[in-house]
């Protein structure tokens, strides 16, 4: 439980942070010297929750009684519908099936490659640590 709170605030945080990176760049590059206040919060809140959410979810992968294709399935499914559910919500996403499309292709790949790195990493960890281990 500590572990879920800490990563809470943290993608809480980070999910602000982004929010606020992103802000300035559309003031300070897109010539907007006003912003919507409705726009504003609605698209923060969103930052947070999504900031929450992709911090929280990796938690699937310390649950050890899961085979990894059960916890990459739990973590696909929960973030797939998280996310598409708060874009299509926030308006990030178009709400039409060509974007959705379009998005659900990029996002499937984006996802990919992530979890392709991570395991390589971790795979790649693994077999230092095991031949550490037989020089001992």
């Amino acid at each position: 439980m500590k572990t879920f709170l800490w990563r809470s605030v943290i993608g809480i945080f980070y999910g602000a942070f982004l929010m606020v990176i992103v802000t300035n760049g559309i003031v300070l590059m897109g010539g907007h010297e006003q912003l919507d206040g409705g726009l504003f919060l609605k698209n923060s809140l969103g930052f947070m929750f999504c900031g929450w959410f992709f911090t929280v979810t990796p938690l699937f992968f310390e649950m050890n009684r899961l085979h990894l294709f059960q916890q990459t399935a739990l973590h696909f499914v929960t973030v797939t519908v998280l996310y598409f559910t708060l874009s299509l919500g926030v308006g990030w996403i178009p709400f039409n099936a060509r974007s959705i499309i379009f998005f659900t292709v990029i996002f499937l790949v984006i996802y990919l490659i992530i979890w392709s790195v991570f395991y390589f990493y971790h795979k790649n960890a693994a077999k230092k640590l095991n031949e550490e281990l037989h020089k001992i």
